[in-house]
């Protein structure tokens, strides 16, 4: 069982960098062929000030800077091999382009036990502001913790 008293704890922040190269190379893995975000003239034509990021891009660049990728797992303190990936949503509250610097601010927003504790959410919010200090997103998952069976 995971415990309560982790709601409110903050993760370590993590700072980003948008790219155009790892923008691109996330592009061309799953497959976006939509012009404005691979083309800058497009994506000034479409009201962008540069090229910007597609929709699930924050949650990859979150990972790919943090100093450790899932730190949550450590602070939860369970094996990988119990965890899945329930749930996952990006809200944005401005674009974020390439040429921005990214702060993402982590926290444990809900634990709650499900099936007879035969599973835990675990929520995740995070808040990511621009180097401007501008609040540009909101993501928010949820893992689900697998627990032992009790006799």
């Amino acid at each position: 069982m995971i415990d309560p008293s982790l709601i409110g704890r903050s993760l370590s922040p993590v700072t980003a960098h948008v790219e155009p190269g790892r923008l691109r190379y996330f592009r061309e893995t799953l497959g976006e062929t939509n012009p404005v975000y691979g083309d800058a003239k497009a994506a000034q034509a479409a009201g962008y000030a540069a090229t910007p990021v597609p929709p699930t891009y924050l949650f990859c660049l979150e990972m790919m800077d943090a100093e450790q990728a899932f730190e949550f797992i450590t602070v939860i303190g369970v094996d990988i091999g119990r965890l899945l990936h329930g749930e996952q949503r990006f809200t944005y509250r401005a674009p974020v382009v390439v040429g921005d610097t990214l702060l993402f601010q982590p926290r444990i927003v809900s634990v709650a036990d499900k099936k007879g504790g035969a599973m835990t959410l675990v929520g995740i919010e995070t808040k990511v502001t621009n180097q401007n200090g501008t609040h540009v997103a909101d993501v928010s998952r949820t893992v689900v913790v697998l627990n032992p069976k009790t006799a």
